[in-house]
């Protein structure tokens, strides 16, 4: 009875190690170009219920003083992001903003990119070098599963990336399970699940290396830490039934 003890304790404890292989990031990073990562960047969508910050601004701050709803870009980052949303233009369930003066602009589909084109383009006609600037300031993304700090974060940075996002809950656990990462993704009318491994590199020269608004990162726990609450779980129940017998055979025998 001791030996098959020891011998599944052998057991268990070399299904449960993890080698290097398994824990270690980017095992590949000499494959990755810089310049590879900075190609598949590409602006957020705008979506419904989206909040919008949108500054102007202009060689002549009083032609554009109609326009907007601050002094510009620069309170972006000085004032608080609860204000920010409070003073931000939501984009309603037809898409649309309404902008003071130009009225209602469908945004909804179009990139934070292509919806500063098409504000300028408007606003030529009154200010002829308004320069408009977008954020998504609502811009959130949750991580759940094997990280020190499972959460939505905020972020008014457009650039943020996976390893960032990921750096904000904390980190992986070691229980994480490294090769299997998901990300769940609403792109239009349907939601997408990419599995991305982080020992490689070759994602980051995909649409994930970027967090979108709204991403749902998953990280599963390992196959020894799922195996590990099994048996423990199996164990325990075992043991409960084996004491009961234990105590009714005591009793019988008496």
């Amino acid at each position: 009875m001791k030996k098959f003890g020891f011998l599944l304790l052998i057991v268990i404890i070399i299904t449960s190690c993890a080698t290097r292989k398994d824990v270690v990031y980017y095992q590949n990073s000499d494959d990755i170009s810089l310049s590879a990562i900075e190609k598949v960047y590409t602006h957020p969508v705008i979506q419904t219920n989206h909040i919008l910050h949108i500054s102007i601004s202009s060689a002549n701050p009083e032609s554009i003083a109609a326009f907007s709803k601050d002094a510009g870009t620069q309170q972006m980052q000085a004032r608080q992001v609860q204000m920010l949303k409070v003073e931000g233009y939501l984009v309603n369930e037809n898409g649309e903003i309404n902008f003071p003066e130009l009225g209602k602009i469908k945004v909804r589909g179009l990139t934070t990119q292509k919806a500063q084109n098409l504000i300028e383009s408007q606003l030529k006609t009154y200010v002829k070098d308004a320069t408009v600037n977008i954020r998504i300031i609502n811009n959130s993304f949750t991580v759940q599963g094997e990280v020190s700090r499972p959460g939505t974060y905020e972020i008014i940075d457009e650039r943020v990336t996976l390893p960032q996002a990921l750096g904000l809950a904390g980190g992986l656990t070691i229980r994480g399970q490294r090769e299997n990462i998901k990300i769940f993704r609403q792109l239009e009318d349907k939601r997408v699940v990419k599995t991305i491994d982080l020992t490689s590199v070759d994602w980051m020269n995909t649409d994930y290396y970027y967090v979108n608004p709204n991403d749902i990162i998953y990280i599963e726990p390992n196959d020894p830490q799922i195996k590990s609450a099994g048996f423990i779980t199996n164990v325990g129940t075992l043991l409960s039934v084996f004491s009961i017998l234990l105590s009714t055979a005591v009793l019988l025998l008496r």
